[in-house]
């Protein structure tokens, strides 16, 4: 089971329509074990060059996974996964998505139709690379977790 308080999901559908109509990227802060509970979210700049191709695609400096890295381990937290935009697409993975996902994390892909994220979804790699999985998502009402917002 994968759990998010749906005020994390909100915000990273606020960052992902702001990004419209390029892609937007962010990273996943949590806890994993028998249950995976995502517990907050650290947007990054889109590192994809050249920048008409953003739209379509996504990458993420180095600087700035390092920075998410040392951000989590201040919360006493991992890096879980991942989360991006579809622009005017379908939320389900791509070929590129596939060939760029790494096994271990969650990947969350948020369908944004005219500046509106309208559903996200969850994927898992299989450890075999050869497709993705989807994960349910439950969404908590309540963030027990509190990050001293």
């Amino acid at each position: 089971m994968l759990t998010i308080p749906q005020k994390l999901l909100d915000e990273i559908h606020r960052y992902l329509e702001e990004a419209y109509p390029e892609e937007g990227v962010g990273f996943l802060f949590g806890l994993e074990g028998n249950e995976t509970s995502v517990k907050a979210q650290h947007p990054v700049p889109n590192a994809w060059q050249p920048e008409v191709e953003r739209v379509r695609r996504y990458d993420v400096a180095p600087q700035d996974i390092m920075e998410a890295d040392d951000k989590a381990e201040e919360m006493e937290l991992s890096i879980i996964g991942a989360y991006h935009s579809h622009p005017d697409h379908p939320n389900q993975p791509s070929d590129t998505d596939r060939e760029r996902a790494h096994p271990f994390f969650i990947y969350f892909i948020t369908s944004v139709e005219n500046g509106k994220a309208v559903s996200t979804r969850a994927w898992r790699l299989l450890e075999d690379r050869s497709k993705f999985i989807e994960e349910e998502i439950e969404i908590m009402e309540t963030d027990w977790f509190n990050l001293g917002d």
